[in-house]
């Protein structure tokens, strides 16, 4: 079995944009088009975001990128870890290496949007558990009842 490595990828890398779209298609089927914030990968690269995937071997198992959003502020897009990979750490190593990208980038606070729904439950818990705490919207969000906005000093 290979090991679980995390660097810096595209989202226009064939594997990388096949899982950033099961991504966004999986985020637009729990939640409404107006309380749902997914990217498409497309306009991640657009908007020039840090984006991070983990593999074990040659397969993507998790992706995860960073876009500034002020001087000192970045927040976290499109954190998303394969079904068949979810419980091997794919996530928390991801986060591992945003941390370090936000850090080198002189930022001292991230933030995040996330969906309220139980499907949502175990982002949540990654997130606070990572130090993660609850926040008004940020940035262009609004307040929404589907989403919750979560958000941490590094």
């Amino acid at each position: 079995m290979d090991a679980l490595t995390v660097t810096r990828d595209t989202p226009r890398t064939p594997d990388v944009a096949a899982l950033l779209t099961r991504h966004f298609d999986l985020m637009r089927s729990t939640s409404p088009e107006e309380s749902c914030h997914v990217m498409a990968p497309d306009t991640l690269s657009d908007c020039g975001v840090t984006l991070f995937a983990a593999r074990e071997g040659d397969k993507v198992l998790g992706v995860g990128a960073l876009a500034v959003i002020g001087p000192d502020h970045g927040e976290l897009k499109s954190m998303h870890t394969a079904a068949e990979a979810r419980g091997k750490g794919v996530a928390r190593a991801i986060l591992a290496a945003l941390f370090d990208a936000a850090r080198a980038q002189g930022l001292t606070r991230l933030s995040l949007e996330t969906g309220s729904a139980q499907a949502f439950a175990a982002a949540r818990a990654l997130y606070e558990a990572h130090g993660f705490q609850d926040c008004p919207p940020f940035g262009d969000y609004v307040l929404d009842p589907l989403s919750v906005f979560m958000t941490r000093r590094l």
